[in-house]
């Protein structure tokens, strides 16, 4: 039974550890002086949610004040898909062999190995199973009880996973050359595609690499994952992934849709409102004015400051 989630490697152990710390005592806030202490405990500055300008302020701005009822649906694992069949086809939806709350009830001799077992309401969560040892840790682990009761949403307060019915999925796992496929992002904004980040695994390392929509590499990176340092021919399907992606993202102010093209067939992943949460990593530092030019909010940031932060931050060193 292994992690579908990819480690990073950009910050040292106990700093990370200081910050699930610091989220964990910032945790009883309301939703706004949360992001914005979160925010600063990651990228160095408080967030202007009141004239947003980088990408990721305005990630931050969408978070708290879109309520598109179409959001629910497209986070959702397994609602998502009904939409992808219908905006792109269903010959792009991976199959799904179960859908329910209690993996204890699947008929496992019916599931088609290998596969991927994942909650519907969260975001990079999830095991490998490829044989019927995999299947028994998985079960003895009681690992799905804890992620229907997981609050997703809470982590980085993306609201839109507060409106998915939690459920555990299990799908075709998509394996390319005996491992996981090539995983290509595609930001768009309003229809238009400005940024291809690239995920792959090579020797069992992550790497990434980011691309402009004409194929031309960017040499810039997150620092969550090393730059691929091999050539990264142009994908044959690239074109009909564009469309794919165009598809699916419609006339939505920004949507990150990740697709997989194992072999010479494209599949959809996920549709991802909230990079990274909002917070730093979403993008390359070098693109986050780029990015926020081009990202025109639905939603109008707040006029009015609903809490004071510094406030806050004094509250929080009284305790």
């Amino acid at each position: 039974m292994r992690d579908i989630a990819a480690p990073a490697s950009h910050k040292s152990w106990l700093w990370k550890k200081i910050l699930r710390v610091f989220w964990r005592v910032i945790a009883f806030l309301p939703d706004e002086p949360f992001v914005k202490l979160k925010y600063l405990s990651l990228s160095g500055r408080f967030p202007n949610l009141y004239n947003p300008r980088p990408f990721t302020e305005k990630l931050q701005v969408r978070k708290l004040h879109d309520r598109n009822p179409l959001f629910g649906t497209m986070v959702d694992k397994h609602g998502a898909k009904a939409l992808i069949a219908e905006r792109a086809g269903p010959q792009y939806v991976i199959d799904t062999y179960w859908a329910g709350r209690d993996p204890r009830e699947v008929d496992w001799s019916t599931i088609p190995l290998p596969a991927v077992v994942k909650p519907t309401h969260g975001s990079g969560t999830g095991v490998f199973l490829h044989d019927r040892a995999g299947i028994d840790a998985f079960l003895d682990s009681n690992i799905a009880s804890r992620w229907l009761s997981d609050t997703h949403h809470q982590i980085n307060r993306e609201w839109a996973y507060s409106q998915v019915d939690p459920q555990i999925i299990v799908e075709r796992m998509l394996v390319d050359s005996s491992d996981a496929p090539d995983d290509y992002r595609f930001f768009v904004f309003s229809g238009k595609i400005a940024l291809i980040e690239l995920r792959l695994r090579r020797n069992g390392i992550v790497y990434e690499s980011y691309f402009t929509a004409s194929w031309t590499r960017i040499p810039v990176a997150t620092g969550y994952y090393p730059e691929y340092p091999g050539e990264v021919p142009r994908p044959a399907k690239l074109d009909e992934m564009f469309c794919v992606a165009r598809k699916l993202a419609g006339d939505i102010d920004f949507m990150r849709v990740d697709l997989y093209c194992p072999g010479d067939k494209v599949f959809v992943g996920e549709l991802t409102l909230y990079p990274g949460g909002g917070f730093a990593g979403a993008s390359p530092d070098e693109f986050e004015k780029t990015l926020g030019d081009l990202l025109q909010l639905d939603c109008a940031p707040p006029t009015v400051r609903s809490l004071d932060v510094p406030s806050m931050v004094g509250v929080l060193a009284a305790e």
